[in-house]
Formats: structure tokens, C-alpha cells, sequence
């Protein structure tokens, strides 16, 4: 029985760092101000809507 504790402690071990990561790359996020946010997303538009280049034949 006690491979169930350690198993019980790993798991509890692997959500709280997973917690950590979330909250981390949840105050990454919000650090941007809405006009960065805006310029970001209206390159990745200008990027995905520019015509590719043709490969040379």
C-alpha cells in the first residue's frame, strides 16, 4: 500500500506544477495592453492573408 501514497504524491506533485505553469502563462498573457494585442493579431492576419509565393518550376 504505501507505492499508492507515492503514487497519490506524484500525482498532487504534477498538478500543482502544472497550476504554476497556467498561472504563469496567464500573467504573460494579460501583461500585453489592447493596442499591442490589436497590432499582434492584425499582422498575423496581414501574414495568413498575403498570397504565398509560387515555388520555381
Amino acid at each position: 500500500m504505501r507505492w499508492w501514497k507515492i503514487l497519490g504524491l506524484a500525482a498532487f506533485a504534477g498538478v500543482a506544477a502544472t497550476g504554476v505553469v497556467v498561472a504563469r502563462s496567464e500573467r504573460r498573457r494579460r501583461a500585453y495592453t489592447p493596442d499591442e494585442i490589436r497590432t499582434k493579431l492584425r499582422e498575423r492576419h496581414a501574414t495568413a492573408s498575403s498570397p504565398q509565393n509560387p515555388p520555381d518550376a
